[in-house]
């Protein structure tokens, strides 16, 4: 077997590299191999795929025995499915979050990290150990990441809804009764087509490796998982996204960037350049000082303040909190309320404003406070899901408010599909 050979084990081995091979990212998922790739000193037998020096394929099948020594590059070379996992587990949730920030969803960055776990094992062999395990799992993922966006791209968007139509079914409203709706929606401060992004579970972040970005990493890992850096990243070609999280949020050098995405340093620099342009026009000014930190009793004071407003109809309560120019979004509807008389005008215009059958439960997301938002219906012993909404604090208070409709993310939060009566 030559050295850029590839192997895969037989019908009867237990470790295997074929379709059913499969590597899962879940909260606590392990990178395996078929029914769990095993490789003990016994024998074996491998199918091996050699390589004529006329470029003709053979395959033959062979009986070798397969011992458990050296480097675990080495032994997941050899079919190892705990090495294999020994070298790339450090790297998986990482990489999750990588694959987030480039495609703005939980579900799509798993799928794009199973697909990574899976192309590095069977491609174990062609690994030249020219840049370490880390930076060679990063290529992988960066370019499944281009190829979901590209796939993406070529797909028609669905029509939006439009500005003065009845409330979408996003807003979680879609159970209703037609006669329990609002005629129309308030008139939006602005109407533009906003990013698809999803956000990011605050318990998926306990398992990062405790790391700091490289030296050249302009953001740090606060700034880059809040929810406008998210949006505002999913605003950029893919191209020009991927050049600036592997350059400003991991810290990856120009070089390493361009060996990455098989580009020239000057395609790097030129892209980066537009990317950083595009960004910064699209972020709030960058005041960390002025944040309140994680979980400390000041943004533990404003969340409750936020939830009984809310579960009580306090409109007076609720403005109290928001900032003069805090903003009101639910992505991907494409309706925006900027200011405390905007977002007023579109709360007291819910059906259920002022009934008190809204319930929020407290969570965590993208770095900030969050709730799950059930919803009570008249008659009903129990409240549906009702979405997720997340706040954006500075120090003034609430600069925005970002409301996701989708009930399905709720359980990924660890929150009950439906709340009891």
């Amino acid at each position: 077997m030559t050295h850029g050979a590839r192997a895969t084990t037989g019908a009867g081995a237990r470790a295997t590299t074929g379709a059913g091979a499969r590597a899962t990212t879940g909260a606590g998922a392990r990178a395996t191999t078929g029914a769990g790739a095993v490789a003990t000193a016994r024998t074996t037998a491998r199918t091996t795929t050699v390589r004529t020096a006329r470029t003709a394929v053979v395959t033959t099948t062979v009986t070798a025995n397969v011992t458990v020594s050296g480097s675990a590059l080495e032994r997941a070379r050899a079919g190892d499915g705990d090495a294999f996992r020994d070298l790339t587990e450090p790297y998986r949730r990482e990489l999750h979050l990588h694959c987030y920030r480039m495609l703005g969803s939980v579900q799509d960055a798993e799928d794009a990290v199973q697909e990574t776990l899976l192309a590095a094992w069977r491609g174990l062999e062609g690994f030249q150990e020219r840049s370490s395990v880390r930076a060679w799992l990063y290529r992988i993922a960066t370019n499944r990441c281009l190829n979901v966006l590209r796939a993406a791209g070529r797909r028609p968007r669905t029509a939006s809804t439009e500005p003065g139509a009845r409330a979408p079914s996003d807003l979680g409203l879609s159970d209703l009764r037609p006669s329990d709706l609002p005629p129309v929606l308030p008139e939006p401060t602005r109407r533009s087509e906003p990013p698809r992004y999803e956000p990011y579970p605050d318990a998926l972040l306990a398992e990062l490796p405790d790391a700091a970005p490289g030296p050249e990493a302009r953001y740090e890992t606060r700034e880059s998982l809040a929810l406008a850096f998210v949006a505002g990243l999913q605003r950029l070609p893919a191209r020009q996204r991927a050049v600036l999280v592997l350059r400003d949020v991991l810290g990856f050098r120009a070089a390493e960037v361009a060996d990455l995405l098989d580009v020239s340093g000057v395609s790097v620099n030129s892209a980066l350049q537009r990317a950083r342009a595009t960004l910064d026009g699209n972020l709030p000014p960058r005041g960390r000082d002025a944040l309140p930190l994680p979980r400390s009793a000041r943004e533990r004071e404003i969340a409750e303040r936020f939830a009984a407003a809310v579960e009580g109809s306090d409109i007076d309560g609720l403005l109290a909190l928001l900032t003069g120019d805090a903003w009101l979004t639910m992505p991907p509807e494409p309706l925006a309320y900027q200011g405390r008389a905007a977002i007023a005008r579109f709360y007291q215009a819910l059906p259920w404003w002022g009934g008190r059958s809204l319930r929020l439960l407290p969570t965590r997301a993208n770095g900030s406070p969050a709730f799950g938002c059930y919803l009570r219906a008249a008659g009903s012993s129990g409240a549906d899901p009702y979405g997720l909404v997340v706040l954006t604090l500075t120090g003034d208070g609430i600069s925005a408010v970002t409301r996701f409709g989708d009930p399905a993310l709720l359980p990924r939060f660890g929150l009950p599909d439906r709340l009891p009566g």
